[in-house]
């Protein structure tokens, strides 16, 4: 029996090196490392595979034109948001001619109780409010709680799939999620941040 060797990876710098060079192997490596990961991304939020593809695609042409001048710290966290911003955008796009039930929908419609509407307050001024104060509760929340609210609503990741993440059942993250969102209701409205 053959033992699978392991695929090599270049380092995150390396990568950005690449793109530093605008040599076009940077994108045949960012898709060998984060392909999956990214296009995963994409299919919680528009469920079509074309339309992942499409992502895909997007998100690597966003990427090629911001590095350089940008140096992300996170090349991870940066394509991520790049495929993130991609795939809502496509959704969008999508859900303009159709209704597409996606996991976006759910995991949004789970923290609406949470985030309270209150269109007298200056947009900008709202969003940087709640930025800080969702940042603020994150960082009091344990790793696994973290984990599970990230992966929920900023990955869309189904609650299978986070449960099976960190081997329990999907019954803890429900009640998990429930808790975190109730406390962050109660901390919001504490400390009168209104969406």
């Amino acid at each position: 029996m053959k033992v699978k060797s392991e695929e090599k990876y270049l380092s995150d710098e390396e990568i950005i090196e690449l793109y530093w060079a605008r040599n076009e192997e940077a994108i045949k490596e960012t898709d060998v490392k984060y392909g999956k990961y990214l296009f995963t991304i994409a299919y919680n939020i528009v469920h079509d595979r074309l339309d992942c593809e499409e992502c895909l695609n997007d998100t690597y042409y966003k990427t090629w034109s911001v590095i350089p001048p940008s140096r992300p710290n996170a090349l991870q966290v940066f394509l991520s948001r790049i495929m993130r911003n991609v795939a809502v955008d496509r959704y969008r796009k999508n859900s303009a001619d159709r209704r597409v039930p996606c996991e976006l929908v759910v995991s949004i419609d789970e923290l609406g109780d949470s985030l309270i509407c209150d269109p007298t307050l200056d947009e900008e001024s709202a969003v940087s409010v709640l930025a800080n104060a969702l940042n603020g509760f994150l960082r009091e929340l344990d790793d696994d709680e973290q984990f599970m609210f990230v992966c929920r609503y900023y990955y869309c990741d189904k609650i299978a799939d986070i449960a099976n993440l960190l081997k329990v059942s999907e019954r803890t993250v429900f009640r998990t999620l429930a808790d975190v969102r109730q406390r962050l209701k109660e901390r919001l409205e504490k400390e009168g941040v209104q969406v």
